[in-house]
């Protein structure tokens, strides 16, 4: 999106895009492809990343059964959020047909989320694992996971020189990374108006994934915690309705 198009284009899927945006519809979601080092990316509007050199779908921040976690604390959420993140992630699954997905951690929103799937859910997750690999990372949320989940479970994976991890590392990385925690958003306001909404934030070496989980809320990559991840500035890839919007950190503003 250029500085000159309006906050409401990021709502109608509208505007002009100043990132390498390659016009493309994967089903009827845009997409904008980039890289980190020799790791090719393609970032999906709907808050999954395709890597398409390893057929592997990636996402961040589940955060499944969250409403039950919290209704355990007395605070009253619907309980639909597995079955919607779910089934997002399910039509994200049918357009790419990865052969490998991997979820970069906090999956679940606490330990003991996976015991209380209930069996409609269970039946989803495993009509999304078969026949293809699939790999738990661990997360500050979840730092165990159960075998009856379904795939493998590892603390990171490293592809292409790539770390994929859920918690950024910043400068004690040794390598290029791609991670979650943090549920990125950004805020644009232009000509009066203001739109906030969840988005890819990267640059050269370091790419931090969008939230995916129903209920899980967002940081906004002006906050302090994101300025050590990237002392050189960012693009933040901003989700419209329809498709991504590509915005250098100058143009985003904080809450």
């Amino acid at each position: 999106m250029t500085v000159a198009a309006r906050a409401s284009d990021v709502e109608r899927g509208t505007g002009r895009d100043t990132e390498r945006d390659t016009g493309r519809v994967r089903g009827s979601v845009r997409v904008a492809e980039t890289a980190l080092g020799r790791l090719a990316l393609v970032l999906d509007r709907d808050g999954v990343a395709w890597l398409p050199d390893h057929r592997t779908l990636l996402v961040a921040d589940l955060h499944l059964e969250k409403g039950s976690s919290r209704a355990r604390r007395g605070f009253l959420l619907p309980p639909y959020d597995t079955r919607e993140t779910l089934s997002r992630l399910a039509a994200r699954v049918a357009a790419h047909d990865p052969a490998r997905v991997i979820a970069l951690g906090d999956s679940f929103h606490d330990r003991d989320g996976p015991a209380r799937l209930d069996a409609d859910a269970r039946a989803a997750l495993a009509a999304l694992q078969a026949g293809r690999d699939w790999l738990w990372l661990t997360g500050n949320h979840d730092p165990a996971l159960p075998a009856t989940l379904g795939g493998e479970v590892a603390d990171a994976i490293v592809l292409d020189g790539v770390a994929l991890r859920h918690e950024p590392r910043g400068e004690d990385a040794a390598e290029a990374e791609i991670c979650g925690h943090l549920h990125p958003v950004a805020k644009v306001r232009l000509r009066g108006r203001a739109v906030r909404s969840r988005c890819f934030v990267h640059d050269a070496t370091r790419l931090v994934m969008p939230a995916f989980g129903a209920y899980a809320g967002g940081l906004n990559v002006c906050d302090a915690a994101f300025a050590p991840l990237f002392p050189g500035g960012f693009t933040a890839h901003v989700a419209g309705r329809e498709r991504l919007y590509a915005v250098p950190s100058r143009a985003l503003c904080g809450d």
